[in-house]
Formats: structure tokens, sequence, C-alpha cells
């Protein structure tokens, strides 16, 4: 379950925290870009993380602002309340990182991580320089309203369009404490694109859910959205990601066990325990259970697929069917 998964996942993150402050930031698709990304959503989220973890490490090094080595946590989140296509990514970042070309920790300042309007310009021309050069590669597709850009004119046009406008990134407040971040994370790394707990009515025709509209102030953003059957899964189907595709990251300082082992010396971190999981724990995690009766669930057999070979379609028939 995903429960299980996030409790895992929590006490695996518990022995790589640090005791600092730790900050919130959210980097954004504009939904023209949105659009490209839907049809190739392997090279353009994965643009979109590259393009983030980049920003935030260029930003950071550079002395004018923090003139340190950072690290990051990232979780892609491909939808908005209302389950439309809305590919943003989570950064959850230490304040502070190994500052360079010195053995020092080099704290950010109080409540403040690095400015918005920075690096909402540097995400905006590295992601745009690297959609260039996907094109370049012929590794983009382009299908239904971005059919168009498939013309090398008219996407170069459309490219400088999507550099000349505002993009978002978001900094929320910092967290309260390390705690704060784990259960953070815990929460929000093996969410779908909605939860059970939104979902009021279910029956053959429609679907009938609550979602925040971000538009509105106050405590009017809470509404309802009813759905036909057949739209609200296609909603849902817009967001499984490319097979093989990782939507949790790690960057710069906690992608490296040494560097995350020198930030602890400089903090005056002892070294976390090596804690062994017991068995009988995995095990249990491992177990489904009946929904009737509460009762564990065996496996009585495994089946392996039968291979049944298949030979190309041959043109004549495919004719004769059509």
């Amino acid at each position: 379950t995903s429960s299980a998964a996030s409790d895992v996942y929590k006490r695996q993150r518990q022995t790589q925290l640090l005791p600092v402050d730790y900050y919130h930031v959210v980097f954004t698709l504009p939904a023209a870009i949105s659009q490209l990304a839907f049809y190739n959503k392997a090279d353009m989220y994965g643009l979109l993380m590259k393009a983030a973890a980049r920003t935030l490490a260029t930003i950071a090094g550079d002395p004018k602002h923090l003139g340190a080595q950072i690290g990051t946590t990232m979780v892609l989140h491909t939808w908005g309340s209302a389950m439309v296509h809305h590919p943003h990514v989570h950064c959850i970042v230490p304040g502070g990182g190994i500052k360079n070309g010195e053995q020092q920790w080099q704290a950010c300042k109080k409540g403040f991580f690095l400015p918005v309007r920075v690096l909402s310009r540097l995400f905006r021309r590295l992601f745009v320089e690297g959609l260039r050069e996907l094109f370049e590669h012929k590794r983009l597709l382009f299908f239904g309203e971005v059919s168009e850009l498939e013309d090398a004119d008219t996407f170069a046009k459309w490219c400088t369009q999507q550099q000349n406008r505002d993009w978002v990134v978001y900094a929320k407040k910092p967290f309260a404490g390390p705690k704060a971040v784990l259960a953070y994370l815990a929460r929000y790394t093996h969410r779908v694109a909605i939860s059970n707990s939104r979902l009021k009515e279910i029956n053959d025709q429609h679907v009938t859910f609550t979602y925040k509209d971000y538009r509105r102030k106050g405590n009017n953003q809470h509404k309802t959205m009813q759905l036909k059957t057949h739209e609200f899964i296609r909603r849902f189907m817009l967001h499984v990601l490319p097979t093989g595709f990782h939507r949790i990251r790690h960057f710069g300082l906690l992608a490296s066990r040494s560097k995350m082992a020198v930030a602890r010396q400089l903090l005056d971190v002892p070294a976390p325990e090596v804690q062994v999981t017991p068995e009988k724990e995995h095990d249990e995690l491992a177990v489904f259970h009946c929904r009737a009766c509460q009762h564990p669930l065996e496996i009585m057999a495994i089946q392996d697929p039968i291979y049944l070979p298949r030979a190309p379609p041959v043109p004549k028939l495919m004719h004769v069917n059509q």
C-alpha cells in the first residue's frame, strides 16, 4: 500500500536529515510547455527536474547569494487539484551547504533561501535551451494542438515566445524543523493524482470529488466537481508516468554519501547508526489482506505467462479486416 511505502521511505530518510532549516521551492512548467510535455513525458519531465536542480545549484553556488554546494530532494507531480495536466516539481532543500573551496558550512539567511525571481529567469533559460537541444536531436513528438511546432522555424519562434514569458517559481515558508520535512516527504512522495478521501460519490455515470480552486482566496477554495466516468478515468490516466521513470530524485549533497559525511562533520552531527530492519517487518509490509475478513492473503501458486509468438501483420489481411 502507499501508506506502507511511505513509512518505509520515512525510515530510510530519517538518518539523512541535517539539523538545519529546510526550504520548499516549487518549479512549474507554463501551460503551453505542458501541452508539449504531455506527448514527450520522459524527456521533458526529466528536463524539468534537471533544469530545476541545475538552477538551484548554480544560484546557490554564486558568492553573491550563498556561495556553497547544496543538495536537494525533488518530487515530481504532474497534476493539479482538478486532475488536469500540470507538471511541477517540489524541491526540499537544506538551508545551507559546503562553502566553495573551504571545509566550512555556509548557512543561508534566517527565513530566506534564494531569490525566486533570479531562480525563475535561470530556470526558464536552462529549460528552453534543453528544449531546443531535444528538438535538434529529433527527440520530440508533435500531435494535436502542438503539431504545427514540428516545423523548425515555427518551433524556434515558439521557444522565443516562451522565453519572453514569466515562469513561476514559488518559495514556500521554511519547514518547522527536520521532523516536519520528514512528515511532508512521507506524505507526498507516494501520492497519486487523487486520494480516496476526496472522492464523494461514484456511480456508473459520474464521479464526484472535491478540489481546490487556487484562484480564490481565503476559505472559499474548496469546491466540488462532477465528471463523467470516462472523463474521470481519462484525467487519472494522464498522470501515469513512463516505464522506469524516477519521480523522486536527489541532487548535490543529498546524492553523495561522501559529501553528506562531510556535511555531518562540519555540523558536528554523529554518523547515523545502521539499522537492520527485521525480516518480519518486511514481510508485514508485503502482505495483502482480505477486504472482507482482514486475514492475510497467501500465495497458493505462481503461473508463468504463456509466450505466444506473434508474426507481423500481413498487409493483405489488414486490408481485408478494414
